[in-house]
């Protein structure tokens, strides 16, 4: 069952990726990762011992110790190494955008070569492919490490690949040692680690979309009241035929929303002596301009100098940090 589950959900990532080639320019690299990503699903479709057999029956009688299902999960994970690799020679400086269609054409006709090895001699050096292509995938991954959607992405979809290039290792140990086979490709007890594999892969690869998903659905929720307020004074701010098609475009589009809003009641870009220069503390004067923004005839003051972002954040972390202080100050009766 727990088979089952991972191929789902390997395709499930496989789809995702697919969706965002739809919606982005299908560059090299997004086509790659869509490749590589399709091909750990199809691994671990055939792993399952019910397709595996099903497999297997295609081949004549009398040819069944081939394995024909052992056969397509190796070519599977040999066309995710050449397709991650094609993502992985991107990051290198010697290889730009505009010769990397060509070094993926190179990559791709190196694999399709090997695949053809692989079927017609040697399994045993299909996986030594996998094992040279992970490593490749996992020193460049490392050193794209950064703490940030993407880094975060690289480094799950990394210890995926790490965790490939081991088991490849031991399956050639265990062909070395001929070593029973209970499954195609894979001794009984690596089962778990290629499930957990594939899953770290599949994540990896649509961990970016999640996140960026996640981050957008948390800033509706934070500026939900401060947005009412602001659109209830000035509506003209959202444009009429305006219709966000994602989460992220609506959470962008109410950040621009809010910051119009405070523009326009601000006086539009005049500078009041009252209002005094902002500080140079961004909470200090995130907490001016929230009790401003609830109560704009009160005796606090503020100007379009308050309203810009201050020197080293985004409108849209510049906007969070008002609606954060503007909830804060918010009663409790209030909210509800």
């Amino acid at each position: 069952m727990t088979l089952w589950l991972t191929a789902l959900l390997v395709w499930a990532a496989a789809g995702a990726r697919v969706g965002r080639v739809l919606v982005k320019p299908a560059t090299t690299a997004r086509v790659a990762i869509v490749v590589a990503v399709a091909a750990v699903a199809l691994a671990a479709t055939v792993a399952v011992p019910e397709i595996a057999v099903a497999i297997d029956n295609l081949v004549p009688r009398g040819l069944h110790d081939a394995m024909l299902s052992e056969g397509v999960v190796v070519s599977a994970w040999m066309t995710f190494a050449a397709a991650t690799s094609v993502v992985a020679s991107a990051a290198w400086p010697v290889v730009s955008r505009q010769n990397l269609r060509q070094v993926a054409m190179a990559i791709y006709g190196v694999g399709v070569i090997a695949v053809a090895i692989t079927l017609a001699w040697s399994r045993t050096f299909g996986w030594a492919v996998v094992a040279l292509g992970g490593i490749f995938i996992v020193v460049t991954g490392l050193r794209n490490l950064d703490w940030t959607a993407l880094g975060r992405g690289i480094a799950i979809y990394t210890a995926g690949t790490a965790f490939v290039a081991v088991l490849a290792v031991l399956q050639i140990r265990q062909a070395s040692i001929n070593a029973p086979r209970t499954a195609p490709g894979h001794a009984a007890w690596a089962w778990p680690a290629w499930e957990i594999a594939g899953l770290l892969i599949a994540f990896g690869a649509v961990w970016i979309v999640v996140e960026l998903w996640v981050r957008a659905r948390v800033l509706l929720r934070r500026i939900q009241p401060l947005h009412h307020i602001m659109i209830s004074r000035f509506p003209e701010v959202i444009a009429h035929e305006q219709a966000s098609s994602s989460t992220q475009l609506r959470a962008s589009d109410q950040v621009a929303q809010i910051m119009d809003a405070l523009y326009l009641q601000s006086g539009g870009g005049v500078e009041l002596i009252a209002a005094g220069p902002p500080p140079s503390s961004p909470v200090e004067r995130a907490d001016r301009v929230a009790e401003w923004a609830r109560n704009p005839l009160g005796e606090v003051v503020v100007d379009a100098r308050w309203i810009a972002p201050p020197e080293g954040i985004s409108p849209r972390g510049w906007v969070q940090t008002i609606a954060r202080a503007y909830e804060a100050s918010t009663p409790v009766h209030a909210r509800n």
